[in-house]
């Protein structure tokens, strides 16, 4: 049908279902799952659930390792719940927030028969709808059946697993001039991918050449560094001060890329934060709530800069991270600028946890 929405509409209509506490069907091969985001699961919809079946809770291997869980399954574990259990055990297990205050949440048993690629796509599901990596999932026999009595959105597996590895099309909206105080001749573009997620934005300061090396920075947004002044991070001292070298040198293009928090999302970001106040550092809080060290997809700074007709640049980053993706994206770094600024006691602990445990060059 012409005016069905394809898998990445589809896709777009799922994250936003889950962010809402709507339930998500995923179509298997053999069966199927009914798919429920632990974070925004309500009591009722969990008593149906309950009633229909044998459902799991299926977390990262990151959090079970916190939670003392076997993860089965390599990257996830499916979590079996116990017969008391309700929305606020479901909860409590899903979000590390009170795990000092209440260190006994098990033992957890973990299921380890059966195939669990629908269970490792809901959990990348709820990832890419910036909420807690932690999902209730429950077999079906139909899943179509089930989807088109209760209207609930429909996901082929087979097609989207592959799929959300890959980097949505970016289309170029428009651009104006913007003049900054770092730098007055500049023009801000607007990139909307086709897969209906963030935006993301190039602020281009004067003209550079395309055929030589651009000087460039991909800066990941950051509400509380950028807009704030936050002092627990550095990154408003690097957004000024790329502007301000692009400026000085008269060109350059600075990738303004909306994956907040290291790709996980302001509310989780705030959740790491509320755990470093407990005492945990960058990384281990990220590895409590079940994510990874860094969740960012650098893949777009390449899309941007080829879709701008750039091949090469210099790049202002203190992450070889960024400068291996480039790379392997096709865009040639010839030198990297190191862009060593915002140190103060507040974020000392975190810079210094960036470089020993992400290899940041500082």
């Amino acid at each position: 049908m012409p005016l069905a929405p394809d898998l990445a509409e589809t896709l777009a209509r799922a994250r936003a279902d889950l962010r809402m506490g709507v339930p998500v069907v995923l179509s298997g091969a053999a069966g199927g799952a009914l798919v429920l985001a632990a974070e925004t699961l309500s009591a009722a919809r969990f008593a149906l659930v309950r009633g229909m079946g044998r459902a799991d809770l299926v977390l990262t291997a990151r959090r079970a390792e916190t939670l003392k869980a076997r993860a089965y399954d390599g990257d996830v574990a499916r979590v079996i719940l116990p017969e008391d259990a309700d929305v606020l055990w479901l909860r409590g297990i899903a979000d590390p927030a009170d795990d000092l205050a209440m260190p006994m949440k098990g033992p957890l048993a973990t299921r380890r028969e059966g195939d669990a690629a629908l269970h490792r796509l809901a959990v990348t599901l709820a990832k890419s709808a910036r909420l807690l990596p932690a999902v209730l999932v429950l077999p079906l026999a139909d899943p179509a059946a089930l989807a088109q009595a209760e209207r609930l959105t429909l996901v082929d597996a087979a097609a989207a697993a592959p799929y959300m590895l890959t980097l949505a099309a970016l289309d170029h909206v428009v651009s104006a001039r913007v003049p900054l105080r770092a730098a007055e001749n500049a023009r801000l573009h607007i990139f909307r991918p086709e897969d209906g997620s963030d935006e993301h934005y190039a602020v281009e300061v004067g003209r550079p050449d395309r055929a030589a090396p651009v000087l460039a920075r991909l800066h990941s947004a950051c509400f509380t560094g950028d807009l704030l002044g936050s002092l627990k991070c550095d990154c408003g001292p690097q957004l000024n001060a790329a502007l301000a070298r692009m400026g000085q040198e008269g060109a350059g293009v600075l990738l303004y890329l909306n994956q907040e928090g290291r790709g996980i999302g302001l509310a989780n970001k705030m959740r790491a934060y509320a755990l470093q106040d407990q005492g945990f550092d960058t990384v281990e809080a990220n590895h409590r709530l079940g994510f990874e060290d860094d969740e960012r997809d650098f893949r777009l700074g390449a899309g941007i800069l080829r879709k701008m007709g750039f091949g090469a640049v210099r790049l202002l980053t203190n992450n070889p991270s960024k400068i291996a993706m480039m790379e392997r994206c096709g865009i040639d770094v010839t030198e990297r600028v190191p862009l060593k600024v915002g140190e103060n006691p507040y974020n000392a602990a975190y810079l210094a946890t960036k470089a020993a445990k992400s290899g940041h060059l500082l």
